[in-house]
C-alpha cells in the first residue's frame, strides 16, 4: 500500500522532524525553470552570421593595408546591424516576461496529527494533503479519500470536461493520465468536491516536473531562414575568395603592383558583401514581428517570423484552440422531441422555429400550436432538472455577472438563461430538502426540492442509462407514459447517436417526493453538450487548405469528441480521413508512423511523450511543423517543433516559454494571419536578396573584367562601400517593406530545404548582373580619356542609377509601369527619391566628395550617364510585359 511504502499515517501525517529529512533527500517541492536567454547572449548571436564574419575579414584587411576610414565604415555597419537585432529580441523577450507570473500557493497538510497551512514548495513524499473545491493540486497525490470529486486536467491531458477521481480503485499499469482516476497531478484544479491525498512526487519527479526535465533535452535548433542565409554565407565566401585570387594571380603575373592588387583584392571583397544585407533582413523581421503584435501574435524570436511563411504542417490543441473551451447545450431531445441549440454570442435560437418566449414559463398564456406545445413541454421539463441539480453560483450583476462552477453545470445555467429562464431565482425560491452529489459510483445527481406551497420533486440528471435504470415511466406529447422496452432502446440509441457526434450526453428525470431516487422517476430528455469550435476556425481551416497546408488535431481527449471536432471545424475532408487512438502510437516504430501520419487528421489520447514523438516523425518527413499548445503537456513538444505557438492567456507558463510565438487573444484564426505575415516576409526576403545579389555581382563584374583588361580599378573600396550601404541598401529596405502580393495564401508552401532563390531566378539575377556590369564599364571606357579619376567617377555615378532603377525588376511578378503598380508601396518611390538624392549629395558635399575621389561629370556626361544606366531598368520592364505571366522574376 502507498501509505505503508511512504512510510507515513493517514490520521497523524508526518512529524516535523521526519519532514526536515526529507526535504533534505527530495529538495522543495519546484518544478524546473528554464531562465531566459540573457542579454549578452542575445547580443553575441548577432554575430554569428557568416556575412557578418565576412565583413569583419573585410574591415580587418581594411585596417592593416592602411585604409582606416574604410575599415571604421564597414565597423560601423556591424555595430548598427547587431544592435538593431540585439534591441529587437531584447524588447520580445520583455514583452514574453510579462505574460509569465509564478505563483507560490499554500496547501492544506496532516502533521503531528493537526491541520495546518503551508507553502506548496515545502511538502515531502509522505505528507497528508487535504484539497477542495476551487484549489490547485500541490504535488502528485494517491488518494486516500474522495468525496464528489471531480478535477480538471486539462493541461495535462488536453480533456475538456473535468475527470472525476475516486480512492477505491485498483489501477493496471500504464494508463494514460486521464484514466488514473485514483491520482492528481500537480498543477491540475478541483472543480468539486474534496478529498485526501498522500503526496507521491515533488518537484522534478512529479508529472509536469518530468515534462520539464524533458523540454530541456530538447535543444534549440536553427530556423530555416538562419540554415539558408548560412548556406548563402558559405558559397559568398568561396566565391568572393576564388574571384579574389583570380583576379590578384592575374594582375601579379601581368606585373602590376601588389599594392595596387591588394586595394583591387579588397574592393572585391567588399563588392562580393552585402553589408546591407544583415540590416534590411533584421529591419524585415522586425516590421514582420510589429505586423504580427498588431494581429495579435507575439513572436519571440526573430528568425521565426519567417519560418512562420515556411510551415507545411500545423499541430494543434483541440481545447480552446480549435474550440472556444467553454461547454454550450447545443442539443435536447425527449422521446417524441428534439431540438438543435444555436448559439449567436451569448443568445441560443431553438430550431426548428421554436422562439424562447414560446417556453410556458416565459409565455404563461402561450398562444402556440398544440403539436408544439406538447413539445415544448417536454423541453420545459428538461430546463427544470438543469436549472434544479446545478451546483453553479452567480457573482456580480449586469456586465460584471460571472458564472462559476463545474463547466457543464454552467454551461445548462447558461442554456436556460439565453432562453429566458432566471435559474438564481428558480433556486432562490426553491427549498430544497435534499441533494445527492455526483460521485463516480451513482454517476448521476439528485435533489430533492419544492416550490413555495408546493410538494417536493425527486429532479435527476445523469449518465443516460443510469438515469434510465431508474425510471419506468417517460414524458411523450406533454404527458407521461409506460416507459416499455422499445422506448427505452430508442432513447439508449440517441444516447449513442449523439455521443458518436462528440457530445458529452445527460439523461434528466423527475419523481414523486414519496419516490425512491433509486426507482420509480420520470425520464424526460436528454441533453447534449459540446465545447463548440471557436469563432474563425472553419474559415481558417479552408485558408490553410487553400494555402496547402495540413491540419493535425493532436489531443489528449476522447477520440468521438476529437473526430467530431475536428469534422465541425472543416479539418475531416472525408469520412475515410484516419483518426487514431493515442494508444496505437506506440505500437509502431518511427518508420512506420511516419506513413501513418502522411493520412492521419486526428490523433486523440495523445500523451506529451508521443506529441514529442510525432513532432519529430513529421519533421524527419521533411515537413515544417508548427505545433500549437497551451498546457504543460505541450511545452517539449512547442520546442521541437519548427515553430511553437502558445495561448497567452490560458497558456501555462511553462509553454509560453518553450514557445517561439504567443498568440495573445488565443485564436486559430491569429495563426492564420501570422502564416500570412510570415508568407509576405519571406517573399520579401526573396526579392531583397535577389535585388541586392544582383547589384554586388555587378559591382564584382565590373572589377574582374577590368581587372583582366588590364584596365585601373574602376571602384575603390570606399566608393563600394557607400554603394552597397546607400545605393543598396534604401531601395533593399523598401523591397523589405512591400505589401503582400495578391493570392500569396493560395500557394503551395515553398518544399522544405529549399533554396531561397530558385534556379531561374539565379539566372534572371546573373542576366541583370551582366547589365548592369556592361553598362558600368561602358561608362567607364568612355571617361578613360579624361582620367581614370574620372572614369571612375561616371562608372560610379552609371552604376548608383543602375541599381536605383533595378528596384522595379525586383519588385514581383509583373511591370511596375501602369500607375496601380507603380503607386502600390510608397515606400519604393520614397526609396528610389532618397537613394537619388544622397547619391548626388555625395557629390555636392565637399569632404565626401574628396574621400570618394570624385569629379564633377559634364552636362553630356549626366545625359551618358542616365541613358546608360536607364537600360538595365528599361530592358527588365519589357522582358515582363511581354513574358508569360505565370513566370516569376
Amino acid at each position: 500500500m502507498v501509505v505503508q511504502r511512504l512510510r507515513t499515517d493517514p490520521d497523524q501525517g508526518l512529524s516535523e522532524a521526519e519532514v526536515a529529512e526529507r526535504r533534505r533527500s527530495y529538495g522543495r517541492n519546484e518544478l524546473p525553470v528554464t531562465p531566459p536567454r540573457p542579454w549578452w547572449v542575445i547580443l553575441q548571436e548577432q554575430f554569428r552570421s557568416l556575412v557578418i564574419a565576412l565583413l569583419a575579414a573585410a574591415a580587418v584587411v581594411a585596417w592593416w593595408v592602411g585604409e582606416p576610414l574604410d575599415a571604421l565604415a564597414i565597423t560601423a555597419v556591424l555595430v548598427i546591424n547587431a544592435t538593431f537585432g540585439f534591441v529587437t529580441e531584447l524588447r520580445a523577450r520583455q514583452a514574453i516576461q510579462s505574460l509569465s507570473a509564478l505563483e507560490a500557493p499554500d496547501a492544506v497538510v496532516v502533521r503531528d496529527g493537526k491541520r495546518r497551512t503551508v507553502e506548496a514548495g515545502l511538502l515531502v513524499p509522505g505528507d497528508i494533503v487535504a484539497i477542495e473545491e476551487g484549489e490547485a493540486v500541490p504535488a502528485d497525490l494517491r488518494l486516500l479519500e474522495s468525496r464528489g470529486l471531480q478535477v480538471m486536467e486539462a493541461a495535462l491531458t488536453g480533456e475538456s470536461v473535468p475527470t472525476v477521481k475516486r480512492h477505491d480503485e485498483e489501477l493496471e499499469p500504464g494508463l494514460p493520465l486521464s484514466e488514473r482516476v485514483t491520482v492528481l497531478h500537480q498543477g491540475t484544479v478541483v472543480v468539486s468536491g474534496s478529498g485526501l491525498g498522500v503526496v507521491t512526487q515533488t518537484g522534478e519527479a512529479s508529472e509536469v516536473g518530468r515534462i520539464g526535465l524533458m523540454l530541456r533535452e530538447v535543444q534549440d535548433e536553427a530556423t530555416p531562414l538562419e540554415v539558408r542565409l548560412d548556406q548563402l554565407g558559405r558559397k559568398l565566401i568561396v566565391l568572393t575568395l576564388a574571384v579574389t585570387v583570380l583576379v590578384v594571380v592575374i594582375g601579379v603575373l601581368r606585373g602590376a603592383p601588389w599594392a595596387l592588387m591588394i586595394e583591387t583584392g579588397l574592393a572585391l571583397a567588399v563588392a562580393a558583401v552585402p553589408e546591407g544585407l544583415p540590416a534590411v533582413a533584421t529591419v524585415a523581421l522586425a516590421v514582420g514581428l510589429r505586423r504580427m503584435a498588431l494581429r495579435n501574435a507575439l513572436v519571440r524570436r526573430l528568425p521565426s517570423v519567417e519560418t512562420l511563411g515556411s510551415v507545411t504542417v500545423i499541430c494543434t490543441d483541440k481545447t480552446g484552440t480549435l474550440t472556444t473551451g467553454h461547454m454550450q447545450v447545443v442539443r435536447a431531445e425527449g422521446l417524441t422531441s428534439a431540438f438543435d441549440v444555436a448559439w449567436e454570442g451569448g443568445t441560443a435560437r431553438l430550431e426548428p422555429g421554436v422562439a424562447p418566449d414560446a417556453l410556458p414559463e416565459a409565455n404563461p398564456s402561450g398562444a402556440m400550436d398544440p403539436d408544439s406545445s406538447r413539445q415544448l413541454i417536454e423541453l420545459e421539463a428538461i430546463l427544470e432538472v438543469s436549472t434544479v441539480v446545478n451546483r453553479s453560483r452567480c457573482e456580480g450583476s449586469g456586465p460584471t455577472e460571472e458564472i462559476l462552477g463545474d463547466p457543464t453545470d454552467v454551461a445548462l445555467w447558461k442554456w436556460a438563461q439565453a432562453l429566458g429562464r432566471r435559474p438564481s431565482s428558480k433556486r432562490d425560491r426553491m427549498v430544497v430538502e435534499r441533494e445527492i452529489p455526483f460521485t463516480s459510483e451513482r454517476m448521476l445527481a439528485a435533489a430533492l426540492a419544492a416550490e413555495p406551497a408546493a410538494e417536493p420533486r425527486w429532479y435527476v440528471k445523469g449518465a443516460p442509462e443510469r438515469v434510465l435504470d431508474r425510471c419506468d415511466r417517460v414524458l411523450a406529447d406533454g404527458r407521461e407514459i409506460e416507459l416499455d422496452d422499445d422506448a427505452r432502446a430508442t432513447l439508449l440509441g440517441r444516447n449513442e447517436r449523439l455521443a458518436e457526434q462528440g457530445l458529452r450526453v445527460l439523461g434528466c428525470a423527475v419523481g414523486d417526493g414519496s419516490s425512491s431516487v433509486a426507482g420509480g422517476l420520470t425520464f424526460v430528455g436528454l441533453v447534449g453538450l459540446l465545447d463548440p469550435p471557436a469563432p474563425g476556425v472553419e474559415a481558417t481551416a479552408r485558408v490553410f487548405a487553400d494555402a496547402g497546408i495540413r491540419t493535425l488535431v493532436i489531443t489528449g481527449d476522447q477520440l468521438p469528441t476529437a473526430r467530431a471536432v475536428a469534422r465541425s471545424a472543416g479539418l475531416v475532408p472525408s469520412e475515410r480521413s484516419l483518426a487514431i487512438d493515442g494508444a496505437q502510437l506506440s505500437e509502431h516504430d518511427d518508420r512506420e508512423l511516419q506513413g501513418l501520419l502522411e493520412e492521419a487528421v486526428v490523433l486523440a489520447r495523445v500523451a506529451p511523450a508521443d506529441k514529442l514523438r510525432v513532432v519529430d516523425a513529421l519533421r524527419r518527413s521533411g515537413q515544417v511543423v508548427a505545433m500549437l499548445g497551451d498546457g504543460v503537456n505541450d511545452a517539449a513538444a512547442l520546442k521541437r517543433a519548427d515553430v511553437g505557438v502558445a495561448m497567452g492567456k490560458r497558456g501555462a507558463d511553462v509553454a509560453k516559454e518553450a514557445a517561439d510565438m504567443i498568440l495573445l487573444d488565443d485564436r486559430f484564426a491569429t495563426v492564420g494571419a501570422a502564416i500570412e505575415e510570415g508568407r509576405v516576409i519571406f517573399e520579401n526576403i526573396r526579392k531583397f536578396i535577389y535585388y541586392l545579389f544582383s547589384c554586388n555581382l555587378a559591382e564584382v563584374l565590373v572589377i574582374l573584367v577590368a581587372g583582366v583588361a588590364g584596365w585601373p580599378t574602376p571602384l575603390l573600396p570606399l566608393q563600394i562601400l557607400w554603394l552597397n550601404l546607400v545605393t543598396d541598401t534604401v531601395p533593399a529596405l523598401a523591397l523589405a517593406l512591400e505589401p503582400a502580393e495578391v493570392g500569396i495564401m493560395s500557394r503551395r508552401p515553398r518544399p522544405p530545404g529549399s533554396a531561397i532563390l530558385e534556379r531561374r531566378e539565379i539566372f534572371s539575377l546573373l542576366g541583370f548582373a551582366w547589365l548592369i556590369a556592361l553598362v558600368t564599364l561602358a561608362a567607364f571606357v568612355i571617361g578613360l580619356p579624361s582620367g581614370a579619376a574620372h572614369a571612375s567617377t561616371l562608372a560610379f555615378f552609371t552604376l548608383a542609377f543602375a541599381q536605383i532603377l533595378h528596384l522595379g525588376n525586383a519588385r514581383g511578378v509583373g511591370a511596375v509601369l501602369s500607375p496601380t503598380r507603380m503607386l502600390a508601396s510608397r515606400w519604393a518611390l520614397i526609396a528610389v527619391v532618397a537613394a537619388g538624392s544622397l547619391q548626388l549629395l555625395a557629390l555636392g558635399v565637399g569632404g565626401l566628395a574628396a574621400a570618394l575621389r570624385l569629379t564633377v561629370p559634364s552636362s553630356s556626361e549626366w545625359l551618358v550617364i542616365g541613358g546608360l544606366a536607364s537600360i538595365p531598368a528599361v530592358l527588365g520592364q519589357l522582358w515582363k510585359v511581354f513574358r508569360t505571366p505565370s513566370d516569376r522574376l
